[in-house]
């Protein structure tokens, strides 16, 4: 036999231990080690697929919508004014505020001139906060909204940066932020996933990749995963029944497959099975659930022109805000929007605020809806990227052409709705805008305070893998109390 035959022949260690369950007492401690996953996917839950404890405390956010910025947005041409950098342009980036930092291979080798923001503040609302002459619209609910303008991450380019943001480490294979939220917490709404997530379809060709990891279950049981909508016809593949497949001919399957895959769950206890079986059902309920979401025709003339005039396109960052609202009124408990091409590394005065044009009215749009509607009370939204820009110009500063690297060590996120201070401005930067000085936020910070919304604590949620209790935050994070109501 050869070793391919050998290697579809042996059994799984699982399988093993099922069916040699009793011959000794080293067996059965293998098997409890080795079935921590079957173990916690099992864990008790409440109606809804809350675990037992959870919530921790009473919640303010009965649910997020991330509003996921890919690229690294600058953070200096649309929050962080600093008017002085005017007297600094051309000149080159003081040691003692760079102070030796990494920069990426694109612009090491260059001379770091400061490159002053292209763009004009002002300041709005009572609050006075600043935002960018690009930004209107958000500048409009500035009131609404939280601005913590030091932040800070670990990483400098994007994958390692955006996995971070997400799962809390550099490295694929952890749970995004959704799908540990999902996996405490669940849903109420039991005809859609918990965890939905939507992905702009930009008007021209992005080269920024958004990987499928990004929205991962990781080593959580892959029921926890978030559940992407294409922008196509069927926004989930082989949703419809085939020609011909009548309704009750297909509960009967179903019926039938789920029988067969109980039996088996009972003998080998692999979480992935009881997966199986609930997404059978979800994707049944969903046949129903998805179009009746999607169908954006009973919305009103008023909500299209309340998003822009992009509200109408399939697919667009304003229709997925649409969306998200409706997500919202359903009840999901994580829902996440991907727009690309924020990274801006030339022609920053052109495609800056092109990317501003498709996120800020419907950005704005969604936080009125659903301020309107009373949802925004117990709806945390959140806004950002990765990481933020530099201060030098990549390239040169004068000329069009011109943008801006990477910059891990200070950008802007903002914050709005359950439990989050509105009309705040938190944190700030060096003169620069180069480093988080005043009260710095990393991003496990973060993470642990949309956490501590969510009425979890982040030193609590966790989930043995490998020997080991893994947790969001992994052994850092503390809650951003100051922006707290």
């Amino acid at each position: 036999m050869d070793r391919l035959g050998e290697e579809l022949l042996r059994p799984t260690r699982r399988y093993f231990l099922g069916r040699a369950a009793g011959l000794s007492l080293g067996a059965m401690a293998l098997g409890e080690l080795l079935a921590d996953p079957a173990k916690a996917s099992r864990a008790e839950r409440n109606e809804i697929g809350t675990l037992a404890g959870l919530p921790h405390f009473a919640p303010k956010a009965k649910r997020v919508i991330f509003l996921t910025q890919s690229g690294g947005p600058s953070q200096l041409e649309l929050y962080d004014h600093k008017p002085g950098l005017e007297k600094w342009a051309g000149k080159e980036l003081p040691e003692s505020i760079r102070m030796g930092q990494r920069l990426t291979l694109m612009t090491a080798k260059q001379k770091q001139l400061v490159m002053p923001a292209k763009t004009k503040f002002r300041r709005w609302g009572e609050s006075g906060a600043t935002v960018s002459e690009w930004l209107p619209h958000i500048g409009s609910v500035a009131d609404d909204l939280c601005f913590i303008k030091s932040m800070h991450t670990d990483h400098i380019n994007h994958a390692p940066a955006m996995t971070f943001l997400l799962t809390g480490h550099q490295l694929p294979g952890r749970p995004s932020i959704g799908a540990w939220s999902s996996y405490g917490l669940g849903s109420p709404n039991r005809d859609l996933p918990d965890y939905i997530v939507l992905v702009s379809k930009m008007k021209r060709p992005s080269d920024q990749p958004l990987y499928d990891y990004y929205w991962g279950s990781g080593f959580l049981p892959t029921r926890y995963q978030g559940v992407k909508l294409r922008n196509a016809k069927d926004p989930v593949l082989y949703l419809n029944d085939p020609a011909g497949l009548p309704k009750a001919l297909r509960r009967g399957m179903l019926d039938s497959i789920a029988e067969l895959n109980r039996a088996k769950l009972a003998e080998s206890g692999d979480p992935e099975i009881a997966t199986r079986i609930r997404q059978y059902e979800m994707a049944y309920r969903m046949q129903t659930s998805v179009p009746d979401l999607t169908n954006l025709g009973d919305e009103s003339q008023e909500t299209f022109e309340l998003y822009g005039p992009d509200s109408r396109r399939p697919g667009s960052y304003a229709a997925n805000c649409i969306l998200a609202r409706r997500l919202a009124e359903r009840g999901v408990r994580f829902i996440q929007l991907f727009h690309p091409d924020w990274d801006h590394h030339k022609k920053l005065t052109a495609w800056c605020p092109a990317r501003c044009r498709d996120t800020d009215q419907p950005t704005a749009a969604l936080i009125t809806d659903l301020k309107r509607r009373g949802l925004l009370e117990d709806t945390l939204v959140v806004w950002g990227g990765e990481f933020g820009r530099g201060v030098a110009g990549q390239g040169d500063y004068k000329s069009p052409e011109a943008g801006r690297d990477h910059h891990p060590r200070s950008f802007t996120v903002w914050m709005a709705g359950a439990g989050v201070r509105p009309g705040l401005s938190y944190g700030g930067t060096d003169e620069f805008g180069y480093n988080a000085v005043d009260q710095p936020v990393h991003i496990h910070d973060l993470q642990a305070t949309i956490l501590h919304l969510l009425g979890v604590d982040h030193t609590k949620l966790t989930y043995r893998y490998q020997g080991r209790d893994f947790r969001l935050t992994d052994v850092h994070g503390h809650v951003v109390k100051d922006i707290l109501t």
